[in-house]
């Protein structure tokens, strides 16, 4: 039983060296910040994700205890990567691109990140303006 949970542990460890490496390389490599933007948050965060996971499961199969340390490690992790990505994503959109420019919403309602709350009139804005 020994064996199986060696292997299992470097399964981990090989599944996330792959990602770490694939997340790495695509955030060097790939052409602009919207592209680069799934690399760290989608394949890096694998890849310590199952580092944290390998390192969780040796805690259990050595001292027989679950580590709880890594269990809330890799929840922040999971919880934190995509909002960064979608504050990230909102720079980029307000820095580099015109509103005119992005396609339809297909709801008649302008994009979110381009949503001006000042011309609608029910807006807390709007309101303190009429004051």
């Amino acid at each position: 039983m020994a064996l199986l949970h060696e292997l299992l542990v470097t399964f981990f460890l090989v599944a996330a060296g792959i990602f770490g490496l694939v997340g790495s390389v695509g955030l060097m490599k790939l052409p602009n910040p919207m592209a680069r933007l799934h690399a760290p948050t989608k394949a890096t965060t694998l890849g310590i994700g199952g580092v944290l996971l390998a390192s969780l499961m040796q805690s259990l199969f050595v001292n027989g205890t679950l580590s709880l340390h890594e269990l809330l490690i890799t929840l922040f992790l999971f919880l934190t990567a995509p909002v960064s990505a979608n504050f990230i994503a909102k720079m980029h959109l307000h820095q580099n691109v015109p509103p005119d420019t992005l396609p339809e919403t297909g709801t008649g309602h302008p994009w979110a990140v381009f949503d001006h709350t000042a011309d609608r009139p029910d807006s807390a804005a709007a309101v303190k303006a009429d004051k």
